[in-house]
C-alpha cells in the first residue's frame, strides 16, 4: 500500500505547508526560509519513509529526534498532534483518488492510521521524557539556590532554610552541609529554620541526624529560629533533641558560635 502513495508525498507534504502556514506557530518556528527549507525536506524524508513501512531501530530513532526536538525548541505536543491530524485526513483524501476497492482503502487507510498512532507514540514519549530531564534540571538548580550554605565567619557556616521542608530535601541539606564542610574546615554550623513553617516527624528526625553527622565531622552545630508552634510539634511528637543546640533566634546561635570559638565581637 505504501508503494501506491509514495508518488503523492510532495503533494501531501505541500498541502501540509499550507495548513501549517495559517497556524500562529508558522511565524515563531518558520520565520526563516534555511530553516523552513530544511524542515521541509527533513518531513519529506520523514513520510517516504513512513511509507515503505519498514519499521526498524533507525526509523524509531528519527521519530525519538522528533520529540526530543519539539522539547527543545519548546513546540508542544498540542500542535504535533494537530499536524498529525492533518496528515491522517491527507492521506485518507489520497487513498480515496486511488480507485482501489472499498475493502482495500478500508485496509489501506487501516495500516496508515496503526502506523501514526505508533509515530506518535514514540514521539509523545521522547518529549515526555525530554520535559521531564528539564523540570528535573530546572528543580535540582533551584534546590542548590535554596540551600545556599555560607561561610559567614572563618570557621562558621550558615544555612537559612525557608519554605516547605521534606525528606528529600532534609537529605539535600545534609549532603550540601557536609560537603561544605570538608571544604571549609568549619567548626561551627548554624542551620536556621526561622523561614519554616511546619516540619513533621521524619524532617524534625532528618535535622536531627545533620547535626549529629556535621559532629562527627569535628563541626558542632546548632539549630536557631524555632517558632514556638515548632518548638511544640517537637514536643508533641515526642522527638528526642537530646544534646542538639537549640536557640529562638540567629543571633543567638551567632553569639554561642563565637563563644565556643573564643571570639568576640567588639566596637571600634
Amino acid at each position: 500500500s505504501g508503494s501506491l502513495m509514495l508518488p503523492q508525498v510532495e503533494d501531501i507534504v505541500g498541502n501540509w505547508y499550507s495548513w501549517l502556514e495559517t497556524q500562529p506557530e508558522y511565524e515563531q518556528f518558520f520565520s526563516d526560509q534555511r530553516i523552513l527549507n530544511h524542515v521541509r525536506q527533513k518531513q519529506h524524508n520523514y513520510w517516504q519513509e513512513f511509507m515503505t513501512g519498514d519499521i526498524n531501530e533507525n526509523y524509531v530513532k528519527q521519530r525519538r529526534i522528533i520529540g526530543e526536538t519539539h522539547a527543545r525548541i519548546g513546540l508542544s505536543m498540542t500542535v504535533f498532534f494537530a499536524g498529525m491530524s492533518i496528515f491522517d485526513q491527507l492521506f485518507s483524501d489520497m487513498v480515496k483518488k486511488q480507485n482501489l476497492a472499498e475493502n482495500e482503502q478500508m485496509k489501506m487507510s487501516d495500516a496508515i492510521a496503526k502506523q501514526l498512532h505508533l509515530d506518535a507514540g514514540i514521539v509523545c514519549e521522547m518529549f515526555t521524557y525530554m520535559m521531564n530531564e528539564l523540570i528535573s534540571g530546572q528543580s535540582k538548580a533551584l534546590l542548590e539556590m535554596s540551600t545556599p550554605v555560607t561561610e559567614i565567619w572563618q570557621g562558621i557556616l550558615l544555612l537559612p532554610v525557608v519554605g516547605i521542608v521534606d525528606s528529600k530535601r532534609s537529605q539535600d541539606i545534609m549532603n550540601s552541609v557536609l560537603g561544605m564542610i570538608a571544604k571549609t574546615q568549619a567548626k561551627e554550623f548554624i542551620l536556621d529554620i526561622s523561614g519554616v513553617a511546619v516540619i513533621d516527624t521524619a524532617v524534625a528526625n532528618y535535622l536531627i541526624k545533620i547535626t549529629k553527622a556535621t559532629r562527627l565531622m569535628g563541626c558542632e552545630s546548632t539549630i536557631s529560629g524555632l517558632s514556638p508552634a515548632i518548638a511544640q510539634t517537637i514536643v508533641q511528637l515526642g522527638i528526642d533533641v537530646g544534646t542538639v543546640n537549640t536557640t529562638s533566634t540567629m543571633m543567638d546561635a551567632l553569639n554561642k558560635a563565637f563563644q565556643r570559638q573564643n571570639l568576640k565581637i567588639v566596637g571600634i
